[in-house]
């Protein structure tokens, strides 16, 4: 028997994150409301350490425990993206297909919709014999003009081997 695949609208506004947890049968508390409208308000990707102090400082009390529970259950659901990083979990309001740009000099990471050629696709499908339904691509970069220089090469006659 074929497992049939159920399409789900994306979620595009803080409207679709509210509809969706409904949709689920998640109650929609106080405290998971402020969250929804913190990160669709902002729109970039925080720590929960930064949801917390910025729901605070913004006068919703809100505990640590609350924060990290709600982040927990709304990104299980898919409702909003938790993206592992080294120095910890980041969150942000898009939750379908996308990829980032990593701003090395700021460390910021910034959504960005963007759709390869169909010919890469199928080059990228033809060297790994694996169909491509979905991806994800992470470019790394600096925003300043002052960035690091890039690295020697070792096919550059000056570097040292």
């Amino acid at each position: 028997m074929k497992k049939q695949v159920v399409s789900v609208k994306p979620i595009r506004s803080l409207e679709d994150a509210l509809n969706r947890c409904q949709s689920l049968g998640m109650r929609l508390s106080r405290q998971r409301r402020f969250i929804l409208e913190l990160l669709w308000t902002e729109q970039e990707h925080l720590s929960a350490r930064e949801i917390y102090d910025r729901l605070n400082r913004a006068g919703k009390a809100i505990g640590h425990t609350s924060v990290y529970q709600n982040l927990e259950a709304l990104s299980h659901q898919g409702i909003i993206e938790c993206i592992e990083r080294s120095d910890g979990r980041l969150y942000g309001n898009i939750s379908d297909a996308h990829s980032h740009v990593n701003c090395i000099d700021t460390n910021q990471l910034l959504d960005v919709q963007i759709e390869l050629p169909e010919e890469l696709i199928r080059q990228v499908e033809a060297q790994t014999g694996v169909r491509i339904v979905e991806y994800q691509i992470n470019f790394f970069g600096y925003r300043s003009e002052q960035s690091p220089p890039p690295a020697e090469s070792a096919t550059d006659p000056g570097a040292i081997a």
